[in-house]
């Protein structure tokens, strides 16, 4: 198999993870044998502006496809607190490749348990690392394992593990919308029915198969995307050369891998702009019938994670509705009630409504009191893991 092939084979493997989280282990695994590598680790998490505390939403060790949820306990456990290498990683530039031993000083390579205990134990002593900037602030890093010859890494390995940090960020830049929506593991046809992104199904040729209500609304209003003659565009020039280039790299020739890719939009009115992520789908088989649905496009509010704290645990402490407790969260985010309306596809009036009842129900008159309640329930929460 060529260096192409075995390339493009990651790709499309990638692919099926977005939307199929048990897909993962086999792309992790590619990437080993591709890499030449004893394993590979993903980890990602977010923190809030100006705060150097890093809270982890997801951390997956692998080895020739298998999870080691024992050694992530036992890292996690004991090492992760005073691994020196964590905070070198945090402030690495956004993409740039590390060694292992580059991140300890030398004293450190003689002195330091993580390095010489974990990191030896877990094949990491020569491996590689990268951090990688996500959507709304989120934190992504990399980790590739000892190179399985133990000769070093060699330039083509290097190239190679490169060209696919764009991709390992695509991956979980839609693996992180899917998961504000509350859908990481719902089908192509129930993706239609989130509240929370924009959801816009496209065919091989680009032309428009399906969209969920709120895209529906946002292609009517026109000042961001629009439908025309039943392509997506959108309202900006500049936009839309981009938006063109994005759908041609998912949608290529027959023949030829698909690629996933995320766009800023320019939103008029408002200080925010909007994302949106393509994400190919399913594999482009040769078929006497064309496949039905091509790329995935969704489209989000920038700026922030969907929810600090999870709507229904701020409820359950402020005794409010699941709804309110979502306009809560966004409130403390710093987002407006006409934000909030057009994120979560709801009138401006119903969203006002949600507020005063918040209000009415803690005994409160002011935004800056609610933003100081809810924060005050995140951060009695402490880091999650």
């Amino acid at each position: 198999m060529s260096e192409r092939d075995a390339f493009d084979r990651i790709l499309a493997s990638l692919h099926e993870a977005t939307l199929d989280d048990t897909r993962w282990p086999a792309t992790s695994h590619l990437i080993d044998d591709v890499l030449c590598a004893k394993g590979n680790s993903l980890v990602f998490g977010a923190g809030r502006p100006g705060d150097d505390a890093v809270q982890i939403f997801y951390a997956g060790f692998f080895y020739r496809g298998e999870r080691r949820r024992e050694w992530e306990r036992w890292y996690f456990n004991n090492y992760y607190a005073v691994d020196e290498r964590v905070e070198r990683i945090r402030r690495l530039p956004d993409s740039q490749l590390a060694a292992t031993t580059d991140l300890y000083t030398d004293s450190e390579l003689k002195t330091s348990p993580a390095f010489n205990e974990a990191l030896l134990r877990g094949h990491t002593q020569n491996g590689l690392n990268v951090r990688l900037d996500g959507p709304g602030g989120t934190r992504i890093v990399w980790v590739v394992n000892d190179p399985v010859d133990g000769d070093g890494w060699s330039s083509a390995q290097v190239e190679c593990a490169q060209r696919l940090l764009p991709h390992i960020r695509q991956y979980v830049s839609v693996r992180q919308v899917l998961a504000g929506a509350g859908a990481l593991e719902t089908s192509l046809a129930a993706l239609l029915e989130t509240t929370g992104p924009g959801v816009i199904q496209l065919d091989w040729r680009g032309r428009i198969v399906a969209a969920s209500d709120g895209a529906r609304k946002r292609l009517r209003i026109g000042n961001v995307l629009c439908d025309t003659g039943g392509f997506l565009r959108a309202r900006f020039p500049a936009d839309d050369a981009v938006l063109q280039r994005l759908l041609a790299r998912a949608l290529p020739p027959f023949g030829r891998q698909a690629c996933g890719g995320s766009m800023a939009l320019s939103r008029p009115a408002t200080r925010t702009p909007m994302e949106l992520h393509v994400s190919p789908v399913g594999k482009r088989e040769a078929s006497l019938c064309a496949w039905p649905v091509a790329a995935l496009v969704l489209v989000a509010d920038a700026g922030g994670r969907e929810t600090v704290i999870e709507p229904d645990l701020l409820a359950a402490h402020l005794g409010l509705t699941r709804a309110e407790a979502r306009v809560a969260v966004m409130l403390a985010q710093g987002r407006t009630v006409r934000d909030i309306a057009e994120s979560t596809v709801r009138e401006i009036s119903t969203i006002r409504t949600h507020v005063q009842r918040i209000f009415r129900k803690q005994g409160i008159t002011r935004q800056t009191d609610l933003v100081r309640l809810v924060l005050s329930i995140s951060s009695a929460r402490g880091p999650r893991r």
